[in-house]
């Protein structure tokens, strides 16, 4: 084309006129993976007995919806759950680690100060070369790596990315803290996003706000050899729930917003998997019945960053969550952080 509006677009790097060159990501495939010892609440009431800590299953139930949850062995970290999740996520999709050209891992218990987890998954998974680094944003981080895959794949930057959200939570807990140490296990949840012409993620909404960060934090941190301050996980409990229920709804709307949908939009809700009460609260502001929410939180306990791909490829791979229906995935946490990403699966 001769003319000057063709010859700067081709120039620049802009779109053909004549044809719509726009970029999408959608879900190719879900994965997930939990370590085998799972510890009823029976079970860690039990170990918990052992060191003077009293609890119950009534107890534990009753405040959170938390029945069960797994821990990882000693040895295992989580690039190792991690790794298995994203195996699953890739055979799921049809492709192999060579076919990825980008890998995140949301975590906030890798298995080293440095390197990334991310790059102790590709080498594990056998791939090598693509981008691969790590997002920390506590129990929001699989929404902020969906986030940055949805938009690097957008940009073209990359064409097939694996998320993961992996977490060993029980490595940073007080066990002489009941309010706490019931509430967290440890796993790992991914999915394969990929390029396609067809809308996938609709909307993401992310934010943050540092002025909250001491009412859920491991203020601890390592200097000289030694660890400072305590390593062990914080957190004022009814200021956590206060401000989740806010924002939740909040960052929900925005997507919504964003993708010109409404509440009645949205088939499934998949929010972060910490507490019952804050879930269902959730879900009656976006005035969605019970039965169209995914809980995990009764057999996983809360496992921050992979708890929302954990529950995503449960309902998946048990049938609840088709192809074609739209999904809430909502998340908040220490940070305080929080957001949403609105897509079609």
């Amino acid at each position: 084309c001769g003319a000057p509006a063709c010859r700067a677009g081709a120039g620049a790097g802009g779109r053909d006129s004549h044809s719509d060159m726009s970029i999408y990501s959608r879900i190719l495939g879900t994965g997930s993976f939990l370590p085998p010892k799972r510890l009823t609440n029976a079970d860690l009431a039990a170990e918990l007995a052992q060191q003077g800590v009293e609890t119950s299953d009534e107890w534990i139930v009753e405040r959170t919806g938390i029945r069960a949850r797994h821990f990882a062995a000693p040895e295992v970290g989580s690039s190792d759950l991690a790794t298995e999740a994203g195996r699953r996520a890739l055979e799921a999709a049809g492709l192999t680690a060579a076919d990825l050209d980008l890998i995140i891992v949301a975590t906030s218990t890798p298995d080293m100060v440095f390197p990334s987890t991310a790059t102790m998954v590709q080498h594990k998974l056998g791939a090598a070369g693509c981008p691969a680094f790590d997002v920390q944003a506590v129990c929001s981080g699989f929404i902020y790596a969906l986030t940055v895959a949805d938009s690097m794949i957008r940009a073209g930057s990359a064409k097939n990315a694996l998320v993961i959200g992996a977490e060993v939570f029980s490595r940073i807990l007080d066990f002489k803290d009941r309010t706490t140490c019931v509430l967290f296990g440890d796993g790992a949840g991914a999915v394969v996003i990929g390029a396609s012409d067809q809308p996938g993620i609709l909307a993401t909404d992310i934010h943050a706000d540092g002025k909250h960060r001491d009412i859920l934090c491991v203020p601890g941190h390592v200097s000289g050899g030694n660890v400072l301050g305590d390593p062990v996980l914080k957190m004022d409990g009814q200021a956590v729930f206060k401000l989740a229920v806010g924002v939740l709804e909040e960052t929900a709307r925005a997507s919504l917003a964003k993708a010109n949908l409404t509440d009645a939009d949205i088939d499934w809700l998949i929010p972060h998997q910490a507490n019952i009460r804050i879930m269902q609260s959730t879900a009656r502001k976006l005035k969605m019945s019970s039965d169209k929410v995914v809980v995990t939180v009764d057999q996983h306990g809360n496992t921050s960053a992979a708890s929302i791909p954990l529950a995503l490829d449960t309902a998946v791979r048990d049938g609840r969550i088709q192809r074609g229906q739209t999904l809430m995935l909502e998340g908040v946490g220490g940070g305080f952080t929080w957001g949403s990403v609105l897509l079609r699966y």
